[in-house]
């Protein structure tokens, strides 16, 4: 099947993002949430044209004949591209607008430079005298000035027909500040720099003001040709190059006359596709940081504490509990201090000999790195694989490993040409004269900050095969294995694929036999050819296909090749709630005896053949049906569902007459609550 009757990757992945908009403009979602979809949303955007839309701006910049050969045309994608954001930038202006005349409703106000009394006048500005003028760059002509990636500007014209730009000092300060007022009132500081621009231009008669914002390109393009030593620090050396790329979006107050928008245009050296038309404010990720005044509880989601695990809050003995039984946690329903504790515990263990780990997004303080420092303080042997090419957390990644790698672990720092994405972890401890493995093997980074918002899963298991395979995972890592021999666990880019692949075939032979044959998987995102290939086969065979995909997805597009079957018996739906969904869940019918995978990968191609990923059976029958409980809650979702359908309706999934409401994610936590009052 060829590859162009799939959906563009990254035109899809627009309409997740419409999905974020839509919970942002939904009336359900309390007043004050909704901040934080807007945030969302613009915060996804931005990251988009950093990486997403540099790389088909590098694509378009390739030789024509080559572009034709590859079959590339960034040229109409683009252009497709930039006509959807400009619709979805005036519905998220007019989503803006609506929420914070709500917030008004609420006595919750921000003001503007035209709505500020005498009062706030006077207000703002002794605090811009005080804490903010010195601060605020001003630059009196273009020439040879980089604009800093995603800082604020503004562009400042003046009577003798030129312009001067003023940057907005945001670097650790909030974005919003509270003013004299009734009720709870705030400004952007934008406009406290507005009010008294005069004082930073004192020589211009000063005609006009307009917020502007360039984003560039987040890819650090580093040569093929070093060791994994000569990597990091190549990649170290390489992220002031973010604020120096390639310019991939100029985003600019849409009130800005034509002659200043093109002034600002050539004096930068863009492009007219560069130019995305805005509102008043840009980074509106900031909205992540909007004050939550007291008293206002009622607009803002009720309060969901982390829940203790059964087991494993309550054990005395981590490596009994788990010996005994494998363990499974769910965040954030669960509480990652588990995690934490779990490694805690290795650290000041006698009877632990070594701890290994890898490290893909770590918290800039931690819990888990202090327990690691512990275990080094302790003579223990740690070994950690930390992942120097996480876009945008290359630094704090190498930030610990070097205060690791000082400590006196042993530090693998990223393999050239392939990332290691999998979340694992193994304690080798000294039993009855023998050496038992402990493994964790997830779906989310080890980051306690994360694990609040991200919902994944964990398995803590002593199972011999498994701890066997992983064991091996590790000595790749190490350099001291080329290739594991795995008789359990799924790993890219050795196994993952093609098991799948296998696992889809044998549904496929199931159905041919007029078998019951069924796929259900959850997923981040759906992308690999192949995979898609293999699951259009599986439906037009009869198999029942179910799938959840929170990102983008890539499923064909309508077109006559598409039987009325193959319509009618695959349905996909999305989640986008108070959490972000990122587990990733595989279940297979395998003639009445289900098989479940659990762990880091998705289907795309990234995961299954550029990316160390681990991906583990679910072999404990307890945490196999409570697994698919939780699985079911969600494919049951008729609340914060919506279907990903051929026409990319986002519509709601249909609730019957008799149907009861379903929120998967409160019903999730409900469930789990459960089980911890059946047994404590």
């Amino acid at each position: 099947m060829k590859k162009n009757k799939f959906k563009h990757r990254d035109i899809n992945w627009l309409y997740f993002n419409e999905r974020v908009l839509l919970e942002a403009e939904n009336k359900e979602t309390p007043l004050l949430e909704r901040l934080k979809f807007l945030a969302i949303f613009s915060s996804n955007l931005d990251e988009y044209f950093k990486v997403r839309v540099s790389g088909l701006r590098q694509i378009k910049q390739l030789d024509k004949n080559l572009r034709k050969k590859l079959m590339l045309k960034a040229s109409s994608t683009l252009k497709h591209i930039l006509k959807t954001i400009d619709e979805q930038q005036i519905h998220f202006g007019k989503v803006i607008a609506t929420t914070l005349k709500e917030l008004e409703e609420h006595h919750i106000y921000l003001k503007n430079v035209a709505s500020f009394n005498q009062e706030q006048k006077h207000f703002l500005r002794n605090l811009f005298d005080s804490t903010i003028k010195e601060f605020c760059e001003v630059y009196h002509t273009t020439n040879n000035i980089k604009l800093t990636d995603s800082s604020l500007y503004l562009v400042v014209t003046h009577f003798d027909d030129r312009y001067s730009l003023v940057k907005i000092p945001t670097d650790g300060v909030n974005r919003f500040i509270a003013i004299p007022g009734n009720g709870h009132q705030y400004c952007y500081i934008d406009d406290v720099v507005r009010l008294e621009m005069q004082k930073l231009l004192p020589q211009k008669k000063i005609t006009s003001c307009y917020s502007i914002k360039l984003s560039r390109d987040a890819e650090l393009y580093l040569e093929d040709d070093y060791s994994d030593v000569e990597l990091v620090e190549k990649i170290y050396k390489s992220l002031d190059k973010r604020n120096t790329g390639q310019a991939t979006r100029l985003l600019y107050d849409n009130k800005m006359p034509l002659k200043l928008i093109n002034a600002v245009k050539t004096d930068l050296n863009l492009g007219e596709v560069d130019l995305s038309p805005g509102g008043t404010y840009h980074n509106l990720s900031d909205f992540f940081t909007f004050p939550r005044p007291e008293h206002t509880e009622h607009l803002q989601y009720e309060p969901k504490p982390a829940i203790p695990h059964p087991e494993l809050s309550f054990c005395t003995n981590f490596f009994e509990t788990i010996s005994k039984k494998d363990q499974l946690i769910h965040f954030p329903y669960q509480d990652f201090s588990v995690v934490e504790e779990f490694l805690k515990s290795a650290a000041i263990d006698p009877k632990v000999s070594a701890i290994k780990m890898t490290i893909y997004r770590i918290a800039e303080s931690s819990a888990l790195a202090n327990a690691l420092l512990t275990a080094l303080e302790n003579k223990k042997e740690v070994t950690l694989f930390v992942e120097a090419q996480a876009r945008f957390d290359e630094a704090n990644n190498i930030k610990w490993g070097r205060i690791f790698e000082e400590k006196g672990a042993k530090v693998i720092f990223s393999i050239p040409q392939i990332k290691v994405h999998s979340k694992i972890a193994m304690v080798f401890r000294e039993e009855n004269g023998k050496v038992k493995r402990y493994a964790y093997i997830g779906t989310g980074n080890f980051n306690a900050k994360t694990s609040k918002i991200y919902c994944d899963h964990g398995l803590f298991t002593a199972h011999k095969k498994i701890t066997k395979d992983l064991k091996q995972v590790f000595e790749v890592l190490e350099r001291k294995l080329i290739a594991p021999k795995l008789k359990q666990l799924l790993v890219s880019p050795f196994t993952t694929r093609v098991t799948f692949l296998n696992l889809i075939q044998n549904e496929i032979t199931a159905a041919e036999k007029g078998e019951k044959a069924g796929i259900t998987a959850k997923m981040n995102s759906l992308e690999d050819a192949d995979m898609i290939s293999a699951l259009y086969r599986a439906v037009n065979a009869g198999v029942h296909v179910r799938l959840i995909v929170r990102g983008f997805c890539c499923y064909l597009k309508a077109s006559d090749d598409l039987s009325a079957q193959m319509k009618n018996t695959i349905l996909i739906t999305s989640i986008i709630d108070r959490f972000l969904e990122h587990g990733r869940i595989y279940l297979f019918e395998n003639g009445g005896n289900e098989l479940m995978y659990m762990g880091s990968a998705d289907w795309m191609t990234r995961n299954l053949d550029k990316r160390i990923e681990v991906v583990t059976p679910i072999l404990d029958m307890d945490i196999f049906n409570e697994l698919k409980h939780i699985l079911t809650l969600q494919l049951n979702d008729n609340q914060k569902a919506r279907v990903l359908d051929l026409e990319n309706s986002n519509k709601k999934v249909a609730v019957g007459d008799q149907e009861e409401p379903v929120r998967s994610q409160y019903a999730i936590y409900d469930y789990l609550k459960k089980i911890l009052n059946e047994n404590r």
